[in-house]
């Protein structure tokens, strides 16, 4: 019997299947504010079946920003410009989450495919960029090293921005700590070179993730879930490894974390991955399998049976998909037929039902 669609609870809030819309950059922001772009894209994915729909990285900060046409949460305006596409969301029975994140030493670079250079320049709104320690991503500018204050202000500023997302109705937040952002860049050692608090063991490498982790939780509702995406390794010897973060995962889980959106890499320009169908699927399996805690698996999944399959086997609790959403975001539709399970359509949509 298929589990795709399954109903899953957590908290108390219940998503109406386990084939969820991944994080995307879109690049078409403005000043950190959403336009007529996100208003089309993610309404397709509301209208396409999916149980949750994840807007894009999200700067806590306007140096927080991957790209200068990322979208930001640290004005009430960019909060508010979300609330029409949540309406539809929630009026498909869909549900809504926003991914709070910093890109750190990886920010400040312009829109892929409107520049033939990297970094923005102040003219285009570029910006200085900061990290952990003033290591230079592959490519990129070397970043200013974040002083100790200023890292406790961006822990308030994540709370702050989860607190906006509250208030206009988001139903799930999820910290952005993977793909070699600030937080992932302050737990590999690849990228902390420290030697004060935020640097070193491991207790001090994860206290940045862990302070925003207790903050951001304070700063939500009780019955609302709270996600982390975590790059569970850095692909690379030396590295962050699948065993750290099954050491790390249940420490979040305490700190009132639900579920861990299990992805990798990113962190290093040259590793080495092993890419294919499933590919990052067995590291949401070992966290799981050892911690018990909730995952979510990504990583070129594609086909019904496949996302199927994970979740029926117990490898997940969830799919999260990017790229396919994209060729199809009424992917789950299409899913739920090939799969012989039966699904509500919207009504404007009903026509274009499978015949049976």
């Amino acid at each position: 019997m298929p589990h795709l669609f399954d109903p899953l609870t957590i908290r108390e809030t219940t998503f109406k299947n386990r084939a969820w819309v991944s994080p995307m950059c879109m690049y078409s922001s403005v000043n950190g504010l959403i336009g007529e772009f996100h208003h089309a894209h993610l309404g397709a994915f509301t209208t396409g079946g999916a149980g949750l729909v994840f807007v894009e990285a999200t700067g806590v900060v306007s140096e927080g920003r991957i790209s200068i046409g990322c979208p930001g949460l640290w004005t009430n305006e960019q909060a508010e410009a979300f609330a029409p596409i949540i309406k539809l969301a929630h009026e498909n029975g869909v549900k809504m989450g926003i991914q709070l994140a910093h890109a750190g030493r990886k920010g400040g670079t312009t829109s892929p495919g409107l520049s033939d250079h990297l970094m923005a320049t102040p003219e285009e709104g570029g910006f200085q960029i900061v990290g952990p320690s003033q290591l230079a991503f592959e490519g990129y500018a070397v970043p200013r090293e974040l002083t100790t204050a200023e890292i406790k202000q961006l822990v308030k500023d994540w709370a702050d921005a989860a607190s906006r997302a509250v208030k206009v109705g988001f139903d799930v937040v999820e910290i952005h700590a993977a793909h070699g952002y600030l937080l992932h860049q302050f737990y590999s050692s690849l990228s902390n070179h420290r030697t004060d608090e935020y640097g070193g063991s491991f207790e001090n490498r994860t206290r940045f993730l862990q302070e925003v982790v207790v903050a951001v939780r304070h700063a939500i509702p009780e019955g609302m879930p709270l996600f982390v995406r975590i790059s569970a390794s850095d692909w690379t010897d030396g590295g962050w490894t699948i065993e750290d973060s099954i050491q790390l995962v249940p420490i979040l889980k305490q700190l009132g974390a639900d579920l861990i959106d299990t992805s990798s890499g990113g962190n290093v320009h040259n590793a080495k991955i092993a890419v294919g169908p499933g590919y990052q699927v067995h590291f949401a399996e070992a966290i799981k399998g050892h911690t018990g805690v909730t995952t979510s698996a990504v990583g070129m999944i594609t086909d019904p049976a496949q996302a199927d399959e994970i979740i029926s086997s117990g490898k997940a609790d969830a799919i999260m998909m990017a790229r396919e959403f994209l060729r199809n975001p009424r992917w789950p539709l299409m899913a739920a037929d090939v799969l012989g399970v039966e699904v509500e359509w919207p009504r404007q949509l009903s026509r274009g039902k499978p015949a049976k």
